[in-house]
C-alpha cells in the first residue's frame, strides 16, 4: 500500500511537471523572461526527479541475492540523495546563472500577458500536484508536526515530491511578482531578481532534502513506537529474563532488520529456547510486518554487559 501510494504521487507530478515544462519554455522563448525560463529549468529538472524516483523504486524492489544478502531497499536512499544533488546543481545553478545574467543585462519582457497565462496554469497543476503529494504524506503524518514527520519518515519519495511541489509553488510566486515589477513599475532588472530567488528557494530545498536522505543512507532505526512495541514483546514470555541490546535498522522505506540479544532462563533446554525465539519472531512478523529480517541471539546477560 505504501508503495502504491508513493507512486500515485510520483506519476501525478511527473505528469503535471512535463506539461508544465513544455508550456513554460514555450513562454520564456516568446516573452523572454528569465524568470520563466528559471522556471522552466525547474520543471524539467523535477520531470527527470520523479523518473529517477521512479527508477529507484524499481532497482530497490529487486530481491536479495549472493551479493547483496539484505536486497536492495538502501538503492532507494541513494537516488533520493541524487534528486537533491540535481536540483541544487541545475535546478538552482542555471537559475542563478541566468537571473545573474538578466540583471547584468536587463531588457523588458515581451508579452508578459501570455507569461501570466502560463504562471495561473501551473500554479493549478502544481496545486493539484501538491495537494496528492500532499495527502499521501498527511496519510503517513499521524498526529506529529510537519518536521517531526519528515525527521521520521523513512520514504523519501513522498516528502521529496512535496518539497519539490512546495518550491514550485514559491517560485512560480516569485517568477509573477519579478514580472509583474518588470513590467507596471520599469523595472527591467526585477525579472533577473525573480529569477535568482527562484535558485535560492531551490538551493534550500536541495539542501534540506540532502540532509535528510543523508540520514536514511547512513542508516536511521526504525521509529520509537515500533522500538517500543518489538521490546515489549520481547519481554512478554517468562523465559526471557532480560532484553541485552536491541538494534532496528531501515533497509528501505517499509523493510527492517531487527537484531537482538536475549538472556534466557538457565533452566530451559536448547531445544525450548529455538521454540521460544521461533514464537517471537512469528509474532513480531504479525504485529508488525515491517520487520521482515529477524535475528534473536541467546547470551547470558553478564557476557552481554562484557
Amino acid at each position: 500500500m505504501a508503495a502504491q501510494g508513493s507512486k500515485k504521487v510520483i506519476f501525478a507530478a511527473l505528469a503535471g511537471n512535463t506539461l508544465i515544462s513544455i508550456t513554460k519554455f514555450a513562454a520564456a522563448a516568446y516573452t523572454g523572461s528569465a524568470a520563466m525560463l528559471s522556471e522552466g529549468i525547474h520543471s524539467l529538472v523535477d520531470t527527470g526527479n520523479q523518473g529517477l524516483l521512479l527508477y529507484g523504486m524499481k532497482r530497490a524492489a529487486r530481491p536479495a541475492d549472493a551479493k547483496h544478502p539484505f536486497g536492495y531497499g538502501p538503492e532507494l536512499y541513494f537516488w533520493a540523495f541524487v534528486v537533491a544533488i540535481m536540483i541544487f546543481a541545475v535546478g538552482a545553478g542555471i537559475s542563478l546563472y541566468e537571473g545573474f545574467q538578466k540583471v547584468l543585462h536587463p531588457h523588458p519582457i515581451e508579452s508578459a500577458f501570455i507569461a501570466y497565462l502560463v504562471l495561473g496554469a501551473s500554479i493549478i497543476f502544481e496545486g493539484w500536484a501538491w495537494m496528492v503529494a500532499y495527502k499521501e504524506f498527511a496519510r503517513t503524518r499521524g498526529k506529529r508536526s510537519l518536521v517531526s514527520a519528515v525527521r521520521d519518515s523513512k520514504d523519501p519519495t513522498v516528502f521529496t515530491v512535496l518539497f519539490e511541489d512546495t518550491a514550485a509553488m514559491l517560485g512560480l510566486i516569485v517568477a509573477f511578482i519579478g514580472i509583474a515589477a518588470g513590467q507596471y513599475f520599469a523595472i527591467p532588472w526585477a525579472d533577473g531578481a525573480a529569477s535568482m530567488l527562484i535558485g535560492v528557494i531551490l538551493a534550500v530545498t536541495a539542501w534540506v532534502l540532502a540532509y535528510e536522505t543523508k540520514g536514511l543512507l547512513v542508516g536511521e532505526t526504525a521509529s520509537e513506537e515500533t522500538n517500543a512495541t518489538i521490546r515489549n514483546m520481547l519481554e512478554a514470555p517468562d523465559a526471557v529474563e532480560h532484553v541485552n541490546e536491541m538494534r532496528t535498522l531501515h533497509l528501505g522505506p517499509n523493510e527492517v532488520l531487527l537484531v537482538a540479544s536475549l538472556d534466557f532462563d538457565n533452566t530451559l533446554s536448547a531445544e525450548n529456547v529455538e521454540q521460544i525465539i521461533a514464537d517471537l519472531a512469528k509474532q513480531i512478523k504479525a504485529e508488525l510486518p515491517v520487520v521482515q529480517r529477524i535475528f534473536l541471539e541467546a547470551q547470558a546477560r553478564s557476557e552481554a554487559a562484557a
